[in-house]
């Protein structure tokens, strides 16, 4: 049998807001399964992306000559202890130190598959912010995860948690040198003799899956969305290019109906009338990574569910279609994607 180390993207993104970034919390950016160098091709694709879940269901077809077994790797993006401890998180507190912290379950034709769960810590590249990429990179922190330093912490028996406290304790009692060893390589910042943890988490689920020559293998997996989001304010105009609400126009491709239907959706600021504040989502999905199979997406469909009906969603994509009061469905043949995802969800204002 051949043998190959099989892959799955996820990536990590935060509410990018000028003058209002205190006011969002962050979040995950995830993608889809990878298989590097796999002469395996994607039959299929149903992608369901919502507020709370995250769905996603292929069919694969290994064409090679032999069995294919290898590891599929599913990692959340890099989650850093610094930004949890300064910020708001979309996942609670409470179940972050837990173990599947979003939940993750996979089905191989059907039937459940066991997960394993565990963790690697990383010291992440300069150019990351609070420990998650940025947003105008999402891929980045799947591509570029940093410097992994699990066996040095775990060789001063500091824990490979996303409990704060918890590790801010265990700084404190490992050996001087210890700490030393951790502020060379980055690892912490040290104030006052105390050293700070500046290291990421990174969360994977895995098992061993074989991949019989000739046939197809249906893989679907879920998890909890964690999507980042925060204080939304849009203006009427826009402005001129690069300012904020011109960016989100076109990062989003928001047209004059879509813009009708976010200032519906907000509560006009009493002060100044060319401003509607409410709240917005910003869930982005890697898709590019579906190149790195052998020829493209057989068949593509992606539903997205807005959730509340009031709620406004806004995306560049083409062929998009409403299918409900809160779905919209978008189907591709023999597609080759050559951009992510980003989806813009302005909440409907209740009060």
């Amino acid at each position: 049998m051949m043998s190959r180390l099989l892959k799955a993207t996820a990536m990590a993104a935060v509410l990018a807001m000028p003058a209002l970034a205190n006011d969002g919390f962050g979040g995950l950016t995830t993608g889809g399964l990878e298989f590097l160098s796999s002469p395996a091709r994607m039959v299929s694709e149903d992608l369901y992306l919502s507020l709370d879940k995250i769905k996603v269901s292929y069919v694969f077809r290994h064409d090679g000559d032999e069995d294919l077994e290898g590891e599929v790797i599913f990692p959340l993006p890099p989650i850093g202890l610094s930004g949890i401890q300064e910020s708001d998180f979309a996942i609670p507190r409470e179940k972050l130190d837990g173990e599947n912290i979003v939940g993750f379950t996979a089905t191989v034709d059907g039937k459940k598959v066991a997960v394993t769960t565990d963790r690697v810590a990383t010291v992440l590249p300069d150019d990351a912010e609070d420990g998650v990429t940025k947003p105008s990179d999402p891929a980045a922190g799947y591509q570029t995860p940093g410097t992994d330093i699990t066996a040095v912490l775990k060789k001063y028996d500091i824990p490979l948690s996303l409990d704060y406290d918890k590790v801010f304790a265990a700084l404190k009692a490992a050996p001087q040198a210890g700490r030393d060893e951790l502020a060379k390589i980055g690892a912490v910042e040290v104030i006052e003799g105390d050293a700070y943890p500046m290291w990421a988490i990174i969360e994977r689920y895995h098992w061993t899956q074989t991949f019989p020559h000739g046939k197809d293998v249906k893989i679907s997996h879920e998890y909890d969305a964690a999507v980042p989001g925060g204080i939304f304010q849009w203006r009427d105009p826009v402005g001129e290019e690069g300012e904020y609400a011109a960016s989100l126009a076109k990062e989003y491709c928001i047209d004059e109906g879509t813009q009708k239907a976010i200032k519906k959706a907000l509560r006009q600021d009493e002060g100044d009338k060319s401003y509607w504040i409410g709240s917005a989502y910003y869930l982005d999905y890697v898709l590019k990574t579906a190149n790195t199979w052998n020829g493209p997406i057989g068949k593509f469909k992606l539903t997205i569910d807005k959730g509340d009906p009031g709620n406004v969603i806004s995306l560049c994509v083409d062929g998009i279609k409403k299918t409900g009061p809160t779905t919209f469905v978008v189907e591709k043949t023999d597609f080759t994607p050559k951009d992510d995802l980003h989806i813009l969800v302005v909440q409907k204002t209740t009060d």
